[in-house]
């Protein structure tokens, strides 16, 4: 289950995190307060978040793969903001679901 970043020493480059928008995010760098990473929904870069004020949250590769799909399956994201369809008929995602 994802859980809240709190300190540098808890994500490493090369895990996955949830920026501040709710992208899942692919860590290339954690230096102090900051982390930056690149967008797994639209691959943009470099997604940078604070640690102690964005509310970042550690996924698993499995909630990285669910959240660029289908979105967090635990936050209301606002239509406008949304990057997903909220309804797919694309059987090969289905195992990607949670």
């Amino acid at each position: 289950m994802s859980c809240v970043i709190t300190a540098e020493s808890e994500l490493n480059p090369g895990e996955y995190y949830e920026d501040c928008f709710f992208h899942p995010c692919l860590c290339i760098r954690v230096d102090d307060d900051e982390v930056l990473g690149i967008s797994l929904v639209d691959g943009s870069f470099p997604r940078g978040c604070s640690i102690g004020h964005c509310g970042i949250r550690k996924l698993s590769l499995t909630e990285a793969l669910h959240w660029k799909f289908f979105g967090p399956k635990d936050q209301e994201v606002p239509v406008k903001s949304r990057w997903w369809k909220e309804s797919s008929d694309i059987a090969w995602l289905e195992p990607f679901r949670l």
